[in-house]
């Protein structure tokens, strides 16, 4: 279940119509424009909370995405670079968030520094 908080702060980001993936050549543009005006939004949203916690750019056709996040633990900033693929058959297929840096540090991650799908929620918290 989602709560209040989270209902009302995902209400306030722009929603997505068009299903389309990187292999839909005619949609696929549309959905990229969604999925950027939201991406943007809710970047917005977090820098007025002074919720900032990462930055994004992606390669000319948005499959390919790549960046920075951070983690400010004890007033020490933790930086980490942050990369993903959009897959073939996205929207059905999620995906899979890497942060090549934490490679083998830690049980959550698979090779490659891959996130382990059942641990990002924990992660995020």
């Amino acid at each position: 279940m989602v709560d209040a908080a989270t209902r009302k702060s995902l209400g306030q980001i722009p929603l997505l119509k068009t299903k389309a993936g990187p292999r839909d050549k005619e949609l696929w543009p549309q959905r990229l424009k969604e999925e950027l005006q939201s991406l943007i939004e809710y970047v917005k949203k977090n820098k007025e909370n002074d919720n900032d916690w990462f930055r994004l750019e992606s390669n000319s056709d948005g499959t390919k995405w790549f960046g920075k996040c951070w983690y400010i633990y004890k007033l020490i900033k933790y930086e980490f670079d942050i990369e993903f693929d959009i897959p073939v058959t996205y929207p059905t297929t999620s995906p899979e968030i890497a942060l090549p840096e934490l490679d083998g540090k830690t049980a959550k991650m698979y090779r490659g520094g891959k996130i382990c799908t059942k641990f990002i929620k924990m992660m995020i918290e």
